[in-house]
């Protein structure tokens, strides 16, 4: 059989792990640390900020949904740049926008100034998670993929954790803006740090630009072969060029994981935002102060790094299937539990397995399942849909979750999240798609005649 000049999937999935894998790894990881750092620091701020008279619920369910706004205009953002300009202008791009967005905040006269400028990071906040996970996915081998995006997910996670940990160090001692002068400096330092991360190979090939694709996976070859001999490249069919137009993802076959993107997207992120970002404001509620809000809040938050390192005992040695029915329905069990919880420390434990499970949730759904779901013309696009789709959840859910915790207290909020990872799991069952260690090139949606792929370059938009 005869294959293309570059065949840049094959050859990149026959290559051992190497340095060149892990510096992209960690730096990848890096920048989605700080994405999560700077998109969970809302959290911990906007509790202070109701506390010291700033704020008050009402601002606080704007800023939240204004932050959601800008999560979703970024996660469709990054979708169409990385597919039109490339992987690594999508990457590069949203991490200096957050970044310095992030510092700008630190200096916000009012409220309302800080509601605006979140609107704007979040744009860029939004995008990171589309850009990281999918450039992941096109740069490892199959058989360690889903291990190596969820350590990246250990590492993006963490910064949820973290930004709990040095809030609660820094807002008494600090105030709040030294958070934000913290979270920005962090995303402009890994911003310099990725400027020479090469464009993926398997995007410039599908784009027909082959002369640079051979230059990047062939330079990838000469650093992994340093380490010893390669293994043999495959032979594999002639990779399809040229860009296909965004209507793809709404006609069959493709149609089904388009779908199958949106529902793991829109409960998963629903969820654990719904949850996360409020948690400390309920607590102050409650009458508990601001310093033990933030202590509960960063002992659960621990939960956010425990959930993602579960799943490198689960990754590549179950399907994902599997991994998402089992998980959805451990998170809806213990988020029906969790309003029941009487005692600080119960609270705490129990809270902490939930966050836990929601991060779990996120590493299988959709760090590694909707990413694999699209070829490489157009994942970058089917992911910022399904992301796109489900950060738009949130520019209402801040509104029905106070309308909920009004009605119901906090016992209405959990227990329709855990209605939501119910029928998450019911959907999975029986339309899922198994994607686990398999060729991201065989997977490519085929309709019985051919490959849904680029096939003209008269399709070019």
């Amino acid at each position: 059989m005869s294959f293309s000049p570059v065949n840049a999937g094959a050859r990149l999935d026959r290559l051992p792990m190497s340095p060149f894998h892990w510096r992209l790894l960690r730096l990848v990881a890096l920048g989605m640390f700080f994405d999560s750092f700077d998109n969970a620091m809302m959290a911990s701020v906007l509790g202070t900020l109701v506390a010291n008279g700033t704020s008050s619920f009402a601002l606080n369910a704007k800023y939240i949904s204004v932050s959601f706004f800008g999560l979703t205009a970024g996660a469709a953002m990054a979708g169409l740049m990385g597919d039109k300009w490339g992987r690594r202008f999508a990457y590069q791009f949203n991490l200096l926008l957050f970044g310095s967005m992030c510092l700008v905040s630190a200096f916000a006269p009012s409220m309302t100034w800080l509601i605006v400028i979140r609107a704007v990071m979040g744009v860029g906040l939004g995008a990171e998670y589309v850009a990281g996970y999918s450039m992941v996915t096109e740069s490892i081998p199959p058989e360690r993929r889903g291990r190596c995006i969820t350590m990246v997910n250990v590492v993006a996670s963490s910064g949820g954790f973290a930004v709990n940990q040095v809030g609660l160090l820094v807002i008494p001692w600090l105030g709040w803006r030294a958070m934000f002068v913290i979270g920005g400096l962090g995303a402009l330092w890994v911003w310099w740090l990725r400027r020479y991360l090469p464009e993926s190979p398997r995007w410039l090939e599908a784009m027909g630009r082959t002369g640079q694709a051979e230059q990047v996976v062939t330079a990838i070859e000469q650093e992994v072969a340093a380490g010893g001999p390669l293994p043999p490249v495959i032979a594999a069919p002639p990779a399809a060029v040229g860009r296909v137009k965004l209507r793809v993802l709404f006609k069959p076959p493709v149609l089904h994981r388009t779908l199958l993107a949106i529902a793991v997207n829109v409960v998963v992120l629903v969820c654990s935002y719904s949850f996360t970002s409020w948690i400390p404001t309920f607590f102050i509620r409650e009458g508990f102060s601001v310093t033990r809000s933030l202590t509960f809040n960063a002992v659960m938050s621990g939960g956010a790094v425990f959930g993602p390192l579960l799943g490198l005992f689960l990754a590549d040695r179950i399907g994902r299937k599997t991994a998402i029915e089992g998980v959805a329905v451990g998170a809806a069990i213990v988020g029906a539990i969790y309003p029941f919880m009487g005692t600080p420390l119960t609270i705490m434990i129990v809270g902490f397995l939930l966050v836990g499970a929601m991060n779990l949730m996120i590493t299988v759904g959709l760090a590694c399942y909707t990413p694999e779901l699209f070829p490489t013309a157009y994942r970058f696009r089917g992911s910022g849909v399904g992301q796109m789709m489900g950060r738009g959840g949130f520019i209402a859910s801040p509104y029905l979750v106070v309308m909920l915790y009004d009605t119901y207290g906090i016992a209405g909020v959990v227990l329709v999240l855990s209605g939501m990872y119910l029928t998450l799991a019911a959907i999975i069952a029986v339309f899922g798609i198994e994607t686990n260690q398999r060729s991201l090139d065989a997977m490519a949606p085929h309709d019985g005649r051919t490959l849904i792929a680029p096939v003209a370059q008269e399709e070019i938009v």
